[in-house]
């Protein structure tokens, strides 16, 4: 049988002519609920009310699906005209009705957001509407409405959500059927009470003038100050210019999460974004890409390299996981041989941190040492060599030999299971605040450290160490 879903509007007399032909028509009538102001448009029917699922329905979810079953149900018997308040493409039991049932017709309302946003006076010409079940679906918009506020937690959830993408102090209007009051986010669930007619619509202010930003208003500003009347140096620079502050900026946020500055850490997570957008605007600019097509190749890379995750793969451990990874890693850069893996090690990181990463690489080529002691054996015969160069005055052999000492030596910790990068600089922080202490004590007992011969300064250096030691 025919189902005609009819959207009421929000108050009565939004009833068009065309539903309410259908209305006459009509073998049976059913109501989502006749608690709403529209229901009134409906006197004079016969209406089945459906306002005791509310109470039968564990969630918002499972509300919407026995709504849907509901009219279904009843459709198997006689046509059915199915009536929501507010219009039937914002309710979530009429979509569910329109995927299950092929003989559907609809006529439309005014929707709940329409109304909210004409009763508040939405200067914006576009905005997002959203019930406030689904709050969490809203993303950063120029302005949004949001209906369905009809309980305190609803509205604690609207409040959340909006002051994430608006700011807490932003002002909004708050509708409550043909009223509209102006509060700021903050207070939209501190209200007396609520119903099926309450609403939110808010919208940004001015650029300079806004509350919260998000990433799009990075980049909004970095073409600001590229324009042609903007900052005169962000107009010159170029992807080649600006290389440096990537790894400047990262470094510092590593340094910010050393000290457990939570603070430093916002900040240069924030530098590290703008570094990013930087980039990906310039890029755009050339015609290249643009930073919609990094987030996206970003988001489609996690999803196929978490295959144990989003696919057929599994993995019961972290070590499984990043394996998983790996695999998935060679197959998306078209890797062939492990050489290729090898040579994909950026040139430009730490040599420390290459050496350990290059290493890691070929020992999954079974290019590895077999113990630590093998590999300690390795390092005593590069040193041994090392010093014959030195012996010998080869200056080229010299460089040659000190850097395999030091590849060595990575090697010898990267099997040990530390982290060569993170164990030499504990190393140099460990030598430098001994250092400082080691001149401390020497100065307080009056005497210059660059005069004391070495075994007295090799004193000084044992007080020092257990002095640092014991802090």
């Amino acid at each position: 049988m025919k189902i005609t879903l009819i959207g009421l509007g929000t108050r009565k007399g939004d009833l068009t002519k065309r539903a309410e032909n259908a209305l006459k028509r009509a073998s049976k009538i059913m109501a989502r609920t006749g608690n709403a102001e529209a229901f009134k448009s409906l006197e004079g029917f016969e209406v089945e009310t459906l306002d005791g699922l509310f109470m039968s329905s564990r969630n918002f979810d499972s509300l919407n699906k026995n709504l849907a079953s509901a009219v279904i149900g009843a459709a198997k018997i006689s046509d059915v005209c199915y009536c929501v308040d507010g219009a039937v493409c914002e309710d979530e039991a009429c979509k569910i009705i329109m995927k299950r049932h092929d003989d559907t017709e609809i006529i439309e309302g005014v929707s709940k957001s329409a109304a909210a946003a004409a009763i508040s006076r939405l200067e914006s010409p576009q905005y997002t509407a959203v019930s406030a079940y689904d709050i969490n679906t809203l993303k950063s918009c120029r302005a949004a409405v949001v209906y369905d506020i009809d309980c305190e937690f609803t509205a604690s959830t609207v409040k959340q959500k909006l002051t994430k993408l608006f700011g807490e102090e932003t002002e909004c209007s708050f509708v409550r059927g043909e009223e509209c009051v102006k509060i700021k986010i903050y207070e939209i669930d501190r209200l007396k009470s609520y119903d099926y007619s309450c609403a939110v619509a808010v919208e940004e202010s001015g650029f300079l003038t806004k509350d919260r930003y998000d990433y799009d208003d990075v980049e909004t500003l970095i073409k600001l100050l590229r324009a042609p009347d903007g900052c005169p140096w962000d107009r010159v620079q170029t992807n080649e210019s600006i290389k440096s502050n990537v790894i400047e900026e990262a470094y510092e946020l590593a340094d910010a999460i050393e000290r457990g500055d939570d603070d430093g850490i916002e900040e240069e997570t924030g530098d590290v974004l703008l570094q990013s957008a930087f980039h990906s605007v310039l890029k755009e600019e050339q015609g290249v890409f643009d930073g919609s097509d990094a987030i996206t190749r970003l988001v489609k890379k996690l999803i196929f390299r978490h295959s144990h995750i989003f696919g057929k793969d599994k993995a019961r451990d972290s070590a499984e996981a990043l394996g998983v990874w790996d695999k998935n890693k060679t197959v998306e850069k078209h890797q062939s041989t492990f050489s290729e893996t090898l040579e994909a090690v950026p040139v430009n990181f730490p040599a420390c941190m290459r050496a350990q990463k290059v290493q890691k690489r070929a020992s999954k080529a079974g290019m590895d040492f077999s113990s630590t002691e093998a590999a300690s054996a390795k390092l005593y015969e590069e040193v041994k060599e090392l010093k014959e160069a030195i012996s010998a005055g080869d200056n080229e052999e010299i460089f040659s030999e000190a850097g395999d000492v030091l590849f060595s030596a990575v090697n010898v910790c990267r099997l040990a299971g530390a982290d060569c990068e993170d164990a030499l600089k504990s190393a140099v922080k460990k030598f430098s605040d001994r250092f400082k202490e080691c001149e401390r004590l020497i100065t307080a007992d009056g005497k210059e450290m660059t005069a004391l011969k070495e075994a007295e300064l090799d004193k000084y250096w044992i007080k020092a160490k257990n002095a640092v030691k014991s802090n």
